[in-house]
């Protein structure tokens, strides 16, 4: 009973209780405020809904460890050690995951070094510019129209294939070209503006080569 006691004692000597409670609400509302900002506004392609619920454990783990290496030097010692040592990797396949994840730890930071109203500002702050980017964003490249054309042919060399696209289409760049016995296989960024351009384009090629194999897939975040 008495080491319990004294255990107690130095837990409340080195770790302000009501300052520990206050962050870890803190971090809980904000992460949670974060979670549904990005399954609402995010542009990621990924399952936004299981991703986003990675923000609240990760706020508040950060917030633990913060709040527990900061009242203790040994402590925050041994973290950098076993942290020289564990790898941590995930998974990241666009940059705009990196900017959420490192916004749930910046929570999670704050919280813990006792900076609740910092966290706040933060976010008021944050969120907004970010919501700001995505409408720019949204705008900007659904006005480029922009788009990825594969096509697969054994009788086009990749000069006629270009020029015969630029026939129908007012922009065209190639970004990968394989050729060998099987035929020519040309990967282009494209634009168009309006549906009859591809149709044109198709009905083109098709009669030039009737077994050609064309693929387009519409690729707005893809930059030129």
């Amino acid at each position: 009973m008495l080491k319990f006691e004294e255990y107690l004692s130095d837990f409340t000597n080195t770790i302000n209780i009501v300052d520990f409670i206050v962050g870890l609400l803190t971090a809980a509302v904000l992460s949670t405020i974060l979670k549904y900002f990005y399954v609402r506004y995010a542009h990621s392609v990924s399952n936004r809904e299981k991703f986003a619920a990675l923000f609240v454990p990760l706020s508040l783990t950060t917030m633990l460890v913060i709040s527990v290496v900061q009242a203790s030097i040994a402590l925050s010692l041994g973290l950098v050690g076993a942290l020289s040592i564990v790898r941590f990797r995930a998974a990241i396949k666009e940059p705009e995951e990196l900017v959420y994840l490192f916004l749930a730890i910046g929570i999670g930071l704050v919280a813990g070094a006792n900076k609740p109203i910092l966290a706040v500002l933060a976010i008021v702050v944050i969120l907004p510019l970010i919501y700001l980017n995505s409408i720019f964003k949204s705008k900007h490249t659904h006005a480029k129209d922009r788009m990825s054309l594969n096509v697969r042919s054994q009788v086009f060399d990749i000069s006629t294939l270009t020029s015969l696209i630029e026939q129908s289409l007012p922009y065209v760049e190639l970004k990968r070209m394989d050729e060998g016995t099987d035929g020519l296989f040309a990967s282009l960024m494209i634009k168009a503006t309006e549906v009859k351009q591809l149709n044109d384009l198709t009905r083109v090629l098709k009669e030039k080569d009737p077994n050609v194999h064309i693929s387009i897939i519409d690729q707005p975040d893809l930059v030129l």
